[in-house]
């Protein structure tokens, strides 16, 4: 059904059988209810501060009793959070924060860790290539640019193997 079809059928719709649609929607799909209850309690400090903290066990995981856990590393989550984010209409600013966070608990970690595989180093580019690109599509360079340099002279610190790549990117919008 296309847009224009679905408009024309809701236009038909009296608004008591509008109602018991939506209702039936946010009772049957998750993702519907999820949007519901975020348009009316945006709760985005709670999320955001759920959201850091999922990104940072990933580096650091909490202890569990009896053995160590395993960091395990995967930028997936924080893309996960980040699209989500998206799709709910969160403040550019938050999920600005939440790209740059990913990238910044990475580099803590791998300041205290050697880290071998090349693509851990690919994937830190690519979050930090896509922060900006988003950082610019919504107007808010100058806003996260301190965070953006200190991430860029963190690569340069860590003498990470592609740092000239960060830098092209800084070199881009520095001028």
């Amino acid at each position: 059904m296309s847009k224009r079809d679905l408009k024309k059928y809701l236009a038909e719709l009296n608004k008591e059988q509008l109602e018991e649609q939506i209702l039936e929607l946010y009772e049957k799909f998750s993702p519907v209810k999820v949007y519901y209850n975020f348009v009316f309690n945006p709760k985005e400090d709670t999320l955001l501060q759920e959201c850091k903290l999922k990104i940072s066990n990933e580096y650091f995981p909490f202890k569990k009793v009896g053995r160590r856990s395993k960091p395990k590393m995967r930028r997936s989550v924080a893309q996960k959070y980040i699209k989500h984010f998206i799709i709910l209409g969160v403040d550019p600013f938050v999920i600005a924060d939440v790209m740059l966070y990913n990238i910044e608990i990475a580099q803590t970690f791998s300041s205290e860790n050697v880290i071998k595989q090349d693509l851990f180093f690919k994937s830190m580019f690519n979050s930090f290539e896509q922060a900006v690109i988003y950082l610019i599509a919504n107007g808010i360079l100058n806003d996260f640019k301190p965070r953006l340099l200190a991430i860029h002279n963190e690569t340069i610190n860590q003498k990470w193997y592609n740092e000239p790549e960060f830098d092209a990117i800084i070199e881009r919008f520095e001028y």
